[in-house]
């Protein structure tokens, strides 16, 4: 039986109440974020929103420029409103389906620094040493995210194995449920299982990080190298202001990473494999970013077919 309290606000409170026992604090302050930003600001004063209200809800989002993935990511909460909804009896069971322009689907363009430019800043890093820039070092020879890198500790660097373990992130959280703006800074393991991963150390970053990491404090974080790490906001800036003086383009961080990935596709490292170092959840995931056949690709295949058949 549905009652007389269905407004999507009334239950959303209700939601965000139940929800946050179960769910870890950097999942519940994401999920504030869609709600707050985008969920409440569209649906708030309304009931049960209907399918035309979420495609209309789409419709905006993509008209503002919001990215694909960040709607797809407010409809999931919007999808855990509902179902709390209709469990606690205050809607009935709310079917639907959405669309998006084709032309909003096209694969935004990843930020690859070209060989030139990665030699280049990597040059800068080897003669300028300072504990950010041996972090910005690490991600160009690993693949880290930012928070990886933020929370990577001396005692994560394995020197005797050659190997860098990653187990845990930095995230800046959002905790306030009135609307302030309230954050912590919080180490948390990944998200996924696939991010606690072991990634091995090149012969170059071995030689840098093993007589430091002996003399270092384990507990110390590898960028700041004392007991506090260093937001992630505040390292992306740091990035920022080095890339400026250098003349490199201006990129995000997360370059870093794509630019890792894209250097070992193009030396021809088993896809598997690439997927595995940079913790992605499913190979597919690796190939939809990184591996785009050129021309020389397709006939070296359908050369090596012919010639299979004779």
């Amino acid at each position: 039986m549905i009652t007389m309290i269905d407004l999507f606000s009334e239950v959303a409170e209700l939601w965000k109440a139940d929800k946050r026992r179960y769910v870890k604090k950097s999942s519940y302050a994401i999920y504030l974020i869609h709600l707050n930003k985008h969920l409440l600001p569209f649906f708030g004063s309304g009931g049960a929103p209907s399918e035309g209200d979420i495609q209309a809800f789409v419709d905006q989002q993509i008209e503002a420029g919001m990215a694909i993935s960040t709607i797809q990511s407010s409809l999931l909460v919007l999808n855990m409103i509902l179902n709390y909804g209709e469990k606690a009896g205050r809607w009935p069971h709310i079917l639907y389906s959405v669309h998006y322009p084709t032309s909003s689907k096209m694969r935004r363009k990843i930020e690859v620094l070209t060989k030139e430019q990665q030699k280049k800043l990597l040059t800068h890093l080897d003669s300028n040493f300072s504990f950010r820039n041996l972090g910005i070092m690490i991600c160009l020879m690993s693949g880290l995210r930012i928070g990886e890198i933020c929370a990577l500790q001396w005692k994560d660097l394995d020197v005797d194995g050659g190997v860098i373990h990653v187990n845990k992130t930095l995230q800046r959280i959002y905790l306030s449920d009135d609307g302030e703006r309230e954050y912590i800074l919080q180490v948390n393991t990944p998200k996924t299982v696939s991010s606690i991963r072991d990634i091995p150390m090149s012969r170059k970053l071995s030689r840098v990080v093993k007589p430091l990491r002996k003399v270092m404090n384990p507990d110390h974080y590898v960028i700041t190298n004392t007991a506090e790490p260093l937001e992630p906001r505040y390292y992306r800036d740091y990035f920022t202001r080095l890339m400026r003086g250098l003349g490199l383009p201006p990129v995000r961080f997360h370059a870093l990473r794509h630019s890792f990935a894209t250097r070992c596709i193009e030396s021809r490292c088993d896809y598997k494999t690439v997927s595995t170092i940079l913790g992605h959840a499913s190979l597919a995931t690796t190939m939809d970013l990184y591996v785009h056949p050129g021309y020389d690709d397709k006939k070296r295949c359908i050369d090596r077919m012919a010639r299979l058949l004779g």
